[in-house]
């Protein structure tokens, strides 16, 4: 742990209550930034504005940005002694948070991002769910929404098994133990446990935190009342280079912790090559194009399964968003090079 990382007294174990009153332990919010101009000032406003009786702080590590996010999170600081602002030169998110979390001062960590939309009481049920459970991590439900057709395609796929297969961060389901959460609200014990972020992981270093932690004997655990508003990425483009880069990203995670990987996360690489083969031999043996037409089809009846309630124009591109999201993660996968793969590691992130 880094001479910077001074905690307040009190945490989940430790607050004080009497039969009349209870004392809520600090918490501190930490915030990777980058190119956030658009989003940041209402993010912090609402983790600010929050229904929690006890301190809060925001630690916001700004990378190098193209906008002017960096002027923006230092009027946030100058304007609120309860934010500051660190630099992450490198851009990179672990980097950033391990710095936030290196200058943060509480017992409890909560990671945040620069666009995401707290509801009001999201750090007060996150506290008492870390006293009720014991859990070193806990976090709830990536509820993706969307302004335009496209967007609104992508929530949907985004809450779907068609699209993400049955990860509760996703889909929702019932609070218990779980492998990983969006964002999530931490013990700062834990995160010093495993050293913080692994900054070699670009993508998945939730993922793979959550597994360290688990692995340590820690308790991950998944609480739908945290509910998270989340904008979907708006193009096509931005969609399969999101997911290409998960599918990557996820493929370093199952070669650095064996016994990892299952099912759900093959069928989309399976699925690539099925299909890839289909094509290759179709000249030659027609039957080939079974397997891209029996795709197709699975996913036409799909979307209108799962896409009741839409839009005619966003049911219109919920099947091309079900096929972006399932190929560009194989495809990630299946490319993901070697030279990924993470060294041993050399110490904690923190």
């Amino acid at each position: 742990m880094s001479a910077a990382m001074k905690e307040f007294p009190d945490s989940p174990r430790t607050s004080r209550t009497s039969p009349t009153t209870r004392v809520w332990p600090p918490i501190s919010v930490v915030m990777p930034v980058l190119n956030e101009e658009r989003h940041l000032r209402e993010a912090v406003h609402q983790v600010l504005a929050q229904r929690y009786d006890g301190p809060i702080e925001v630690v916001l590590a700004v990378g190098p940005s193209h906008d002017r996010t960096q002027e923006v999170a230092d009027a946030l600081a100058a304007e609120d002694p309860r934010v500051t602002v660190v630099p992450n030169p490198t851009g990179r998110t672990p980097n950033a948070l391990n710095a936030a979390i290196g200058a943060a001062r509480s017992g409890i960590i909560a990671r945040v991002d620069g666009h995401a939309m707290l509801p009001e009481d999201y750090l007060r049920v996150a506290v008492e769910t870390l006293e009720q459970t014991g859990a070193d991590n806990v976090g709830g439900i990536m509820a993706a929404e969307g302004v335009t057709p496209f967007e609104k395609a992508v929530a949907c796929a985004m809450t779907s098994r068609i699209g993400v297969g049955n990860a509760r961060f996703h889909t929702g389901g019932e609070p218990g133990p779980a492998d990983t959460v969006y964002l999530g609200v931490f013990r700062r014990e834990a995160l010093a446990r495993v050293g913080g972020y692994d900054e070699h992981f670009q993508r998945a270093q939730d993922w793979e935190m959550n597994h360290r932690i688990r692995e340590t004997g820690g308790l991950v655990w998944f609480q739908p009342r945290m509910r998270v508003s989340y904008r979907p990425r708006p193009t096509v483009k931005a969609l399969a280079k999101q997911y290409f880069h998960y599918g990557r990203w996820r493929r370093v995670v199952a070669r650095t912790h064996e016994g990892t990987i299952n099912l759900r996360y093959l069928a989309p690489p399976v699925a690539v090559v099925a299909m890839l083969l289909g094509l290759v031999v179709s000249p030659f043996f027609w039957p080939g194009l079974l397997i891209p037409g029996g795709y197709a089809v699975a996913i036409l009846a799909g979307s209108v399964l799962t896409g009741r309630g839409l839009s005619t124009a966003a049911l219109a591109r919920l099947p091309v968003v079900y096929a972006t999201m399932h190929l560009s993660w194989g495809w990630g996968f299946l490319t993901s090079p070697p030279r990924l793969s993470r060294p041993a590691r050399d110490g904690a992130g923190l």
